[in-house]
């Protein structure tokens, strides 16, 4: 795994879901968690996603990760100009322990680093979700209409 540079995404591997932080150098990240997230809590602190206020945190990367894998992610490299690093950096420290808006669907941890980084708030987790609840709601659809179509080929037989 290369060595995160400052600017860099980092990608969090969190059971259920992806955290993401911006890597601010000397070890330290700032990232969009909301008030009850513990580093490293994993799994459970998929529940603090419920809240709809967070704090921008400056902290270890490796508290923030705890045990779960991450990785250097700055996947929309190909498609949107990273800003300059020192705007990147000054606005990241400027958040510093500022409460925030949180929604899950339109300002996450995700959204909040990809802004950072090219100015563009972005969440492919989020997008990802609502196209897998879309493709899940069609083939749902598609078997209530096979079973009408069943049933009622069967009452004509009858």
């Amino acid at each position: 795994m290369p060595e995160p540079k400052p600017g860099d995404l980092i990608e969090i591997f969190r059971p259920l879901y992806r955290h993401w932080a911006i890597y601010v150098g000397d070890g330290y990240v700032i990232h969009l968690a909301p008030p009850s997230e513990i580093a490293g809590a994993g799994a459970a602190s998929i529940m603090s996603a419920l809240t709809d206020k967070a704090i921008v945190k400056k902290e270890l990367l490796c508290d923030v990760a705890g045990r779960d894998k991450y990785q250097v992610n700055n996947k929309h490299d190909k498609e949107y100009t990273p800003l300059p690093l020192n705007k990147i950096i000054q606005q990241a420290e400027r958040l510093v322990g500022q409460e925030v808006l949180y929604r899950l669907t339109s300002e996450n941890c995700e959204h909040f680093v990809n802004e950072l980084r090219y100015g563009v708030p972005r969440s492919d987790q989020v997008r990802d979700a609502i196209k897998a609840v879309g493709f899940a709601g069609v083939g749902l659809a598609a078997l209530g209409l096979v079973g009408v179509m069943l049933s009622r080929n069967k009452k004509q037989k009858q």
